[in-house]
């Protein structure tokens, strides 16, 4: 795992000073504490910073064919690397170093980015080939790794963060007000957006090409979402095992220490239980928790690691509040306003003390109906099939009168929800389910002039889009290839990579091997949910991985109490940070809005934390990354810890 970044151009001036290129690459040192390098061209630079996981010796970066006409830079892992070496061997290829990043540059040779489609892994990379002086730009098929960009002027740079890009000089620094609307709608900035104007996401699953001064993107691979396969039960529980067991075994080639995340949680502890069947000594597990129960799964993981045998390592964490925003906030690169960031970069911190690479069960959710709000959507479905005297009785808008309960997740506040939203079409349900700030909402909390210079952007085209990209499936099953498409790589992929490479870890994601994606996406929906609970085929096909005690536990978001910390220990932080002269006079929001919400949340009247996070988030950025840029991230000590 590494830190990618590079400039190409077709001038004779070099666009960006050694100086400043070193500096960008410098930016990256958390992604790759142990190795640097760097490759210089007329028309080309390329820099790396190494995270050593395989070929700890001879795996140094840039790295070149025989030649030296092929260069690459790489970030991630091809798991597949021994199967396409040997192949290439075959054909004459001869080989340095017994790294996975040397089979990029000669299967290059022989198909060009056509190669992309080859590579089985996660990725971010780069190949400069040198005689064509062209460019080739990858991520991987579901967007473990990132990549952005910036273009004009004949000249391309990239990075694997925004940080190294905004070093370079090139990019402008001026605010995208369309991604600051999405970002408070969904709590994260939908690629290929980021928070400036000028630099880009390259999308999952795409490649991009640069060559005499174009640069043009197209998808290598997309999941079959039209197609279903209705396979006999039993044949269809035998092939999710073979491919998940196949997909653990190669996560575990690594030439340094290597364990898990578990939570006790049903994706976790599939991951683990196929780890222990595979490996000689037992598997090194982590989960941290909290002293608030509702936030503490440490129960469950310990009994799942007491069945499964497992060395086993827990931790109690007390977070220092106000030391967790400004190491978020430097280390996101932009505002980003998922909390449960705050948890799983404890997790990394603390399993980085002991492994350097660890496995995790993200994916699972979207995959197999995992999340609870998959049974509002099927309740929608139903409620749709009503005759319409029904429906109109069942959703009155008296509803919205209805009193609830302040807390976030509370039943009743759910059920006045769910109730408020079949009213809309199924897709509009579902957005009003899952955003930050609905329209109303938002446009209430802007000033008029943030308004006018949005004008008439709709944010929710983003997950519109999605939908028209999954027809001809369940409404359920749209709504999880949705999720896996927008919420999976701008969310949760996002927050698990900046989070672990923030302590040089690498996480690996065994239900995101591109086989198992697309096995999971043809299976129809009556294998992922019965009558109202999801996962059904991965609990039957892996039942024995699963002690009594945790087989019915309920789905437990990773979260922390926010919305006490909101009311008690940082009151007076929001409302110093939201309501500062500064941060008003950014010209998003009307300030009798902002008070509005900070004064209904800690008096106990509603709860606003979600909403008071992405706000907190997205001024702590512009503290960070505008008004100061800070060189490194703040050193304060993060967490106060009790090892169990």
């Amino acid at each position: 795992m590494c830190g990618i970044c590079g400039v190409v151009w077709t001038g004779s001036q070099r666009p960006v000073t050694a100086e400043m290129f070193a500096d960008a690459v410098g930016a990256l040192y958390h992604r790759g504490p142990d190795d640097e390098g760097f490759y210089e061209h007329p028309h080309a630079l390329l820099g790396f910073r190494r995270l050593a996981i395989i070929d700890i010796e001879s795996g140094h970066q840039p790295m070149s064919n025989e030649d030296g006409t092929v260069w690459v830079v790489f970030n991630g892992e091809v798991y597949n690397f021994a199967e396409l070496r040997r192949d290439l061997a075959a054909k004459g290829h001869r080989f340095r170093t017994r790294s996975d990043t040397e089979v990029i540059v000669h299967l290059y040779e022989d198909l060009e980015e056509e190669c992309i489609g080859r590579l089985r892994g996660m990725f971010a990379l780069a190949i400069w080939d040198e005689r064509r002086r062209k460019l080739v730009l990858a991520r991987d098929r579901l967007g473990q790794k990132p990549l952005v960009y910036w273009q004009g002027n004949g000249t391309l740079a990239f990075a694997s963060e925004l940080k190294a890009l905004r070093r370079l000089g090139l990019v402008r620094g001026d605010v995208n007000p369309f991604a600051i609307d999405a970002f408070l709608t969904y709590q994260y900035i939908p690629h290929p957006m980021t928070i400036y104007t000028d630099a880009h996401k390259l999308p999952p699953g795409h490649l991009g090409v640069w060559e005499n001064g174009q640069f043009s993107i197209r998808p290598y691979w997309q999941p079959p979402l039209g197609e279903e396969t209705a396979l006999p039960e039993a044949e269809a529980i035998e092939r999710l095992r073979h491919l998940l067991t196949e997909a653990v075994q190669l996560r575990l080639i690594s030439d340094v220490p290597l364990g898990a995340f578990l939570s006790g949680g049903v994706d976790s502890t599939i991951v683990v239980g196929l780890m222990q069947q595979t490996q000689t000594q037992p598997t090194q597990t982590f989960c941290v928790g909290f002293t608030r129960r509702e936030f503490d799964e440490r129960h469950y993981a310990r009994a799942v690691a007491e069945h499964l045998g497992t060395e086993h390592r827990e931790q109690v964490v007390e977070p220092d509040c106000m030391a967790i925003f400004p190491r978020l906030a430097w280390f996101y690169d932009e505002p980003f306003g998922d909390s449960s960031a705050i948890p799983t970069f404890l997790l990394s911190e603390w399993t980085r003390q002991h492994v350097t690479v660890a496995l995790t069960g993200d994916g699972g959710d979207e995959l197999f109906a995992g999340y609870p709000r998959y049974r509002a959507v099927r309740l929608g479905g139903w409620f749709d099939r009503l005759p319409a005297v029904v429906r109109y009785v069942i959703a009155n808008p008296l509803w919205r009168h209805l009193p609830v309960s302040p807390r976030q997740k509370s039943k009743l506040r759910r059920l006045r929800k769910l109730m408020l939203a079949l009213r809309e079409s199924p897709e509009r349900r579902y957005l009003r389910w899952i955003v930050i700030f609905d329209n109303d909402a938002r446009h209430a909390l802007y000033s008029a002039g943030f308004r006018r210079a949005l004008g008439d952007a709709d944010p929710a085209e983003f997950l519109m889009d999605a939908y028209s990209r999954c027809a001809g499936r369940d409404f359920v099953t749209r709504t999880g290839l949705v999720d896996l498409l927008t919420y999976l790589p701008c969310d949760l992929l996002t927050k698990v990579d900046i989070a672990s490479m923030a302590h040089s870890l690498e996480c690996r994601s065994p239900f995101l091997d591109h086989h198992v994606v697309e096995f999971a996406v043809r299976l129809p929906l009556r294998y992922k949910m019965r009558r109202l609970s999801g996962k059904w085929i991965l609990k039957r096909a892996f039942a024995p991985f699963f002690p009594p005690s945790v087989r019915r536990r309920p789905k437990m978001g990773f979260g922390v109490p926010i919305d006490s910390w909101f009311r008690g220990p940082l009151a007076q932080f929001v409302r110093d940070v939201l309501l500062d002269p500064a941060s008003l006079s950014r010209g998003y929001f009307d300030r009798a809005a902002i008070e509005t919400l900070v004064s209904e949340h800690t008096s106990g009247a509603w709860d606003h934390s979600y909403r008071l996070w992405c706000l907190v988030m997205l001024e702590l950025w512009h503290r960070f990354h505008l008004d100061k840029q800070a060189v490194r991230p703040p050193e304060t000590p993060l967490i106060r810890t009790q090892v169990q």
